[in-house]
């Protein structure tokens, strides 16, 4: 890969903000809407998946702009985030540009693992269509680097990688 695009993968001027949150209480549970989360060493606090160690996927996050895709694909004109079981919905930053790298919604650092597909769940939450109309606009899962407490409008911004 040449030294150009190496320099492009580890910048990023565009400011994401976090439109909305969510945490999965348990499985098959309704999601929980808030305006705030703490996001602990584990994942978020509330969610099934935080408070215990389960690799890769402590948080999830996708694009408002993909769920609009979504949306038009299955000839509605929104979707509840809920629907969609990931924890956390953005606008205005390319989500898959930060694979790989480090992030931070205002004080809490992520580091994005790789893609999160959709489950056999859309389908039933989406109705006919809804897991195809998902594949490839799913989102991102991330690890937890340093904790701290997110709310609705924080900002998102990719950590550029030194020289």
């Amino acid at each position: 890969m040449g030294s150009e695009i190496k320099q492009l993968l580890k910048t990023m001027p565009q400011i994401g903000k976090v439109n909305w949150i969510g945490v999965r209480p348990g499985r098959r549970v309704p999601i929980k809407q808030l305006d705030e989360v703490e996001i602990g060493e584990q994942g978020l606090v509330g969610d099934r998946y935080g408070g215990s160690p389960n690799g890769k996927r402590m948080v999830t996050l996708i694009q408002a702009e993909h769920i609009a895709a979504v949306a038009s694909i299955l000839g509605e004109k929104s979707i509840d985030p809920a629907l969609l079981r990931r924890n956390i919905v953005v606008s205005g930053i390319n989500l898959q540009a930060l694979k790989k790298n480090e992030f931070k919604i205002g004080e809490v650092v992520l580091f994005a693992t790789g893609n999160c597909p959709p489950c056999s769940r859309m389908e039933e939450n989406l109705g006919p269509g809804g897991y195809n109309a998902m594949r490839g606009h799913g989102g991102i899962t991330a690890t937890v680097v340093n904790g701290g407490v997110i709310r609705v409008g924080t900002s998102l911004s990719l950590i550029s990688s030194p020289e």
